[in-house]
């Protein structure tokens, strides 16, 4: 089960790289790429994953903090929000930076918390 465990977060940090590498790669004209949407969406399905993973295997010793998993689900669901409706306001010529810079934010804050709260 450590082996699907480690797959799982690799899988997640690609989508974090997708996100946010996305994100800093059009940061003077913000918007919604592919890349950024798809990683968006990753994320949410392989940080639900990792979490019930890490709940439900015992051999995988984990023991998730509810807080942060729950700051953190609550912040990737706003950038999910924001860069899907950014991309469909996009594709109708009605294009949002202010989402598409709003959803790269709080990816960046998504990345912080997870790497400072211990």
């Amino acid at each position: 089960m450590d082996l699907v465990y480690d797959v799982v977060v690799i899988a997640h940090l690609l989508g974090m790289a997708a996100l946010v590498g996305g994100w800093f790669a059009v940061v003077k004209e913000p918007r919604v790429t592919a890349p950024m949407l798809w990683g968006a969406r990753l994320q949410i399905v392989t940080g639900l994953v990792l979490v019930g993973l890490a709940e439900g295997v015992d051999s995988l010793d984990k023991d998730p903090d509810h807080a942060k998993i729950g700051l953190k689900l609550l912040i990737a669901l706003a950038v999910v929000a924001f860069a899907e409706i950014s991309a469909a306001r996009g594709k109708r010529g009605r294009a949002e930076p202010g989402l598409a810079s709003a959803a790269g934010w709080l990816a960046v804050l998504n990345v912080v918390v997870a790497a400072a709260w211990n």
